[in-house]
């Protein structure tokens, strides 16, 4: 006999509506993770170009960014926000392209923070090779 496997509910998604909130958007060489938080800093909604449906090197592309950005803002609307401050890190391609289509969909972007981190004079390097 096959026993059926007893189905878990599903919590219902909560939906908080919030007027002002923070777009942080972490930008590597290689992807470009886009994330809606409210003001204390829990998070909304996300998105990335690989949720998009970008694959491989493409995913690495200001184009793919600003889509995947798109995506993160129409899903944050539901939540209601419509007051925004950017915080950007890392070093990747797609942040200037990120902030454009934010501005785009009709967020207002209140700040923009760079907090990429640079090095003032980087690691000690490594000592000489002998021949």
């Amino acid at each position: 006999m096959a026993q059926k496997k007893a189905k878990g509910k599903r919590r219902k998604k909560i939906i908080r509506k919030v007027a002002n909130g923070k777009i942080f958007v972490h930008a590597t060489f290689n992807n470009t993770i886009v994330s809606v938080a409210d003001t204390s800093g829990k998070i909304l909604c996300w998105s990335s170009p690989g949720i998009v449906g970008f694959k491989g090197s493409r995913k690495s592309t200001p184009f793919a960014a600003s889509i995947a950005a798109k995506d993160a803002v129409k899903k944050a609307k539901l939540h209601g926000i419509r007051e925004a401050e950017v915080i950007l890190n890392g070093p990747g391609a797609g942040k200037e392209s990120v902030v454009r289509s934010i501005r785009s969909e009709g967020v207002n972007v209140r700040s923009i923070m760079d907090l990429t981190p640079t090095p003032h004079n980087g690691c000690r390097p490594k000592k000489k090779r002998r021949i």
